[in-house]
């Protein structure tokens, strides 16, 4: 098997040799994906932040490879969107068949006017490694590699740590400590926190193979296939001629004797047939949705799946945690900065778990759908996929796997409409992306130009003056009409704009008011109930 594995020193950290506990604002525990980029958004919003990880290296495994047009839009934000949208495959259609017989086809991104696609496959070590290089770029950032968190003493103004490393331990002390260290979290083990949820029984079969084959680039899953018979697979490509596929197995597989390369290769010839590959990677695993009761303990937050755990179909975890991580940085940003209410952090908990409770529902679904615990609920899901090529219901019955979408907040950071709109922008939701143009005729999109701050969109109404909100500040005005225009129309369609509309939008890109008319007054009484002030 051939991995790309990439190994970072260890170097001693100042903080070793301080005579007195040194005291940072943030603390970020756990160098994955989740964790990367909640210190590289803390960092690009100026708030000196110190990530923790116990490894030297990364790219065991390419685990995660499903990346959801949302969160690359953060990770554009981020600095390193585009470098992923080179490396990675993209994709946007999907296939579900039941045996060998296709029952439907889906679309998963059908309009145009979006800088991100639906989705892109990349291994998890090669976002890794890209967010690891934006981290090194990044003043304020002290990344430390081989600090392994032994000790944890909670308090009330922040927590102190106690850490390995190769050179003996050492203490610090945080203001606030945000606890990215995956599913098996030292953080939470040392607060004595657990999940409430359920584990299912269901043992399945990943593996990645690296192989030369024409099948199209696209998600295909197959309920009960001939090649695998009486059980689910999926199938999807990834970069370098590498190919993910997952087997279930069904509750009564030995994990052990199912990673056997004699018995995995029995298994994928039959998949693969008669192309010639060679094996990557291989593991057995379960499912688990299931989630803590809240993910904020004083000054100790939780994030990822260290917060919370779902199934992998849908790609819904690291997406999911990666949408944790940017809810919590503009938030934690402004209350160190003295501009947040104290409710503020409390609403990371309120919208991050609506979010988990709809990811865990979605993959609770999905897992029942594929494999049914009683012969009552398997005549149905059979009789759902046997109707599926011929009703429209039924489609829409079949789950293999609800792909990740934005989680839309019910959430008292908005301001409630007092007219009507329509639309794809939602209030409480990411606003849509829309291309735009410059007025020396440069393309842009309109996510590209809302980076780290509040942001008013208005839309000009006969070319009068935008006036910007009395003693506001850190908010940017964008005028359509101005500094950019609509020339496609499609942000008019996308946002039910009309003339003079306005709308306010988060610094995690998420709307969270809008008005037909502007008013100064208004937007600063939404810019602090946003804030929770």
């Amino acid at each position: 098997m051939r991995q790309a594995i990439y190994r970072y020193d260890y170097r001693r950290s100042g903080d070793q040799d301080a005579r007195a506990v040194v005291r940072h604002p943030v603390v970020v525990v756990g160098a994955g994906p989740v964790g990367l980029a909640a210190a590289i958004d803390l960092a690009l919003r100026r708030v000196p932040v110190v990530l923790l990880d116990d490894a030297d290296r990364i790219g065991e495994g390419s685990r995660g490879i499903c990346w959801s047009k949302r969160t690359l839009e953060i990770l554009d934000r981020l600095g390193v969107g585009e470098r992923l949208l080179a490396h990675g495959v993209t994709w946007k259609l999907g296939k579900v068949f039941c045996g060998d017989e296709l029952l439907f086809s889906f679309d998963l991104l059908p309009e145009e006017g979006h800088k991100m696609p639906a989705f892109i496959n990349l291994q998890q070590f090669y976002l890794e490694k890209a967010l690891v290089d934006r981290a090194l770029e990044i003043d304020g950032l002290d990344l430390r590699w081989k600090n392994r968190v032994v000790g944890l003493e909670w308090r009330n103004d922040g927590a102190r740590l106690t850490i390995e490393t190769p050179q003996g331990r050492y203490r610090l002390d945080a203001d606030w400590l945000i606890a990215a260290d995956g599913a098996r979290s030292t953080i939470r083990g040392l607060l004595g926190l657990d999940f409430a949820g359920v584990t299912f029984e269901d043992k399945f079969l990943i593996a990645d193979v690296r192989m030369a084959a024409d099948f199209p680039t696209e998600r295909r899953f197959w309920f009960a296939p001939t090649f695998h018979s009486g059980q689910s697979a999926l199938m999807h490509r990834q970069p370098d001629d590498v190919w993910r596929i997952d087997l279930q197995l069904g509750p009564d597989a030995d994990p052990e004797a199912e990673q056997e390369p004699r018995r995995v290769r029995a298994r994928l010839d039959k998949v693969l047939a008669p192309h010639a590959y060679e094996l990557e990677w291989v593991s057995i695993y379960t499912f688990n949705c299931r989630r803590l009761d809240h993910f904020v303990h004083g000054r100790v937050i939780f994030v990822g799946d260290s917060a919370h755990q779902v199934s992998p179909f849908g790609a819904r975890g690291a997406n999911s945690g990666i949408q944790d991580a940017e809810n919590l940085a503009w938030k934690l940003t402004a209350v160190l900065a003295g501009d947040g209410g104290a409710a503020l952090i409390a609403s990371y908990d309120l919208e991050r778990v609506q979010a988990a409770d709809e990811n865990i529902g979605h993959s609770t679904r999905s897992t029942d759908f594929m494999s049914p615990h009683s012969g009552a609920e398997r005549r149905l899901r059979d009789a759902v996929l046997a109707l599926a090529p011929k009703a429209e219901f039924a489609r829409r019955m079949v789950n293999s796997g609800r792909l990740s979408l934005p989680t839309v907040y019910d959430s008292p950071l908005s301001t409630p409409d007092e007219a009507p709109f329509a639309g794809a922008a939602k209030l409480g939701a990411p606003v849509p992306d829309a291309p735009l143009m410059r007025p020396d005729g440069t393309a842009t999109h309109l996510l590209e130009n809302l980076r780290h701050g509040f942001e008013l969109i208005r839309v000009t109404d006969g070319g009068k003056g935008a006036a910007r909100p009395d003693g506001v500040d850190g908010m940017a005005l964008t005028v359509i009409g101005a500094d950019f225009f609509d020339h496609n129309g499609i942000f008019t369609q996308r946002f039910d704009a009309t003339p003079g509309a306005t709308y306010l939008v988060r610094p995690d890109q998420h709307l969270c008011a809008r008005w037909r008319r502007f008013d100064p007054v208004a937007a600063a009484r939404a810019h602090r109930r946003a804030l929770q002030r």
